[in-house]
C-alpha cells in the first residue's frame, strides 16, 4: 500500500507522520536522549490567527507534492512567491494536519545571525546574579564553577536551536523572509542544515564540572536536557524558508533545499481560498473576485487584499457605488511601478 502522500492538504488532522518511511542513509540522525513530541500542546498555545491560517490554507497539488518530498528526503523547503501568496501559512497547515505541535517561527531581518537562531546567552545577567548570590554558595559547589549561579539559567535556545533538539517526531520551523538576511546567513545555515547538529560553547567549556544542563527551549517555559553542550536532532525538522524572490541564493544552498515556487492563484483556486476564509460566495463576492483578477493582470496584488475587501465591504453594508470605491482602495497595487492612482 502506498504511503504517499503523508501530508494531504485536506486540513483534517491525522497520525500519518508515524508512517513516514525511514530517511535516506545520508540523512539519518541519532540524537538523544529522545524527547516526546509537543503535539499535545496543539492549538491551545497558538494564536487565533495561526489557528485560522492552519485550518483554512488551501495548497495546490504541486505544493502538496513538494511538501511530501521535503518530508521524505528530510530536506528544507524553500518557498518563493509574491507577497500574500500563502508562503508563511503552509507550515502552520502542515503542523496542524500532522500533529507536529506549535510552529517555531524565526523572523529574519538584515541583522539576523546564525547565533540568533540557535541560542541566546546573557553574560551580564549572569554576572549580576552571581554578584547578588556572593557568599550564598560555598566555592566549588555551583554547577557554573562556584559562583553560585548556573550558566544554563541565562541561556535560552532560539527557534532553530529548538527545532534541532532530538524530538521523536519532527518539529516545524518557519524561517520567514530569508531574502531579507545578511548575505552570509544562507551560507552560515548550510552546515547546520546538513549535519543537523550544533554545540553551545558556553556549556562545552563547563562540561567537566557540569556535564548535564537543563536549558529553556524557544516558545516555552519548559527546560530540556543537554549533555556536554551538544545538540543533535533525531527526527530532522520540517524546515520552511520563505522568500519574496528579491535576491539570488548560492547554488550550494539551493541544492540542499526542495524549492517550491508559488504563483498567483487562478479563478477556481481563488474562489476556494475565499470560501475557506469567509464562507459561501454571494453576488458581491463574485464581483469582487472578478475585479481582483482584472486588476491583478495589470499589477501585483496579494490575496489578503481581496479577503480584506470582501470582508470589510460586506460587514459595512455599503451601497454598490461606495463598495466599489472602497474595494479599489483596498486592492491597491503593491509595486510602485504600477499606476495605483489611476483607479
Amino acid at each position: 500500500m502506498s504511503l504517499w502522500p503523508i501530508f494531504t492538504g485536506a486540513s483534517e488532522p491525522h497520525d500519518g507522520i508515524a508512517q513516514l518511511p525511514p530517511p535516506p542513509p545520508w540523512r539519518a540522525f541519532n540524537g538523544g536522549p529522545a524527547l516526546p513530541p509537543p503535539a499535545a500542546e496543539g492549538d491551545t498555545e497558538a494564536s487565533p490567527d495561526q489557528v485560522h491560517r492552519a485550518r483554512t490554507y488551501k495548497p495546490t497539488e504541486k505544493s502538496v507534492q513538494l511538501v511530501n518530498a521535503a518530508l521524505y528526503l528530510r530536506r528544507p523547503l524553500l518557498i518563493t512567491g509574491p507577497p500574500g501568496s500563502g508562503k508563511s501559512s503552509l507550515p502552520y497547515a502542515v503542523a496542524r494536519e500532522l500533529g507536529l505541535g506549535p510552529v517555531l517561527r524565526w523572523n529574519i531581518t538584515s541583522r539576523s545571525t546564525l547565533g540568533d537562531g540557535l541560542y541566546q546567552y546573557d553574560p551580564l545577567s549572569r554576572l549580576y546574579a552571581a554578584s547578588r548570590a556572593a557568599g550564598a554558595v560555598p566555592p566549588g559547589e555551583g554547577p557554573s564553577g562556584g559562583d553560585g549561579e548556573a550558566i544554563e539559567d541565562h541561556l535560552r535556545l532560539g527557534p532553530l536551536g529548538t527545532a534541532l533538539l532530538p524530538y521523536e517526531r519532527p518539529r516545524v520551523l518557519l524561517i520567514d523572509e530569508i531574502d531579507k538576511s545578511d548575505l552570509d546567513l544562507p551560507n552560515d545555515l548550510l552546515n547546520i542544515l546538513e549535519e543537523g547538529e550544533y554545540e553551545i560553547p558556553e556549556l562545552v567549556r563547563l562540561a567537566r564540572q557540569a556535564p548535564a544542563a537543563q536549558v529553556m527551549a524557544f516558545g516555552s517555559d519548559r527546560r530540556v536536557p543537554l549533555r556536554r553542550g551538544q545538540v543533535r536532532c533525531r527526527a530532522f525538522p520540517f524546515v520552511v524558508l520563505t522568500s519574496n524572490g528579491e535576491r539570488e541564493f548560492p547554488p550550494a544552498f539551493l541544492r540542499r533545499c526542495v524549492t517550491l515556487r508559488l504563483r498567483r492563484p487562478g479563478p477556481a483556486h481563488l474562489e476556494e481560498i475565499v470560501r475557506a476564509h469567509l464562507g459561501e460566495l454571494d453576488e458581491n463576492t463574485h464581483w469582487m473576485i472578478e475585479k481582483f483578477l482584472e486588476r491583478s493582470s495589470d499589477g501585483e496584488l496579494a490575496t489578503d487584499q481581496l479577503l480584506n475587501a470582501i470582508y470589510l465591504t460586506g460587514a459595512a453594508g455599503l451601497e454598490a457605488e461606495s463598495r466599489e470605491g472602497l474595494a479599489e482602495s483596498l486592492m491597491a497595487y503593491l509595486s510602485s511601478e504600477a499606476d495605483s492612482d489611476g483607479l
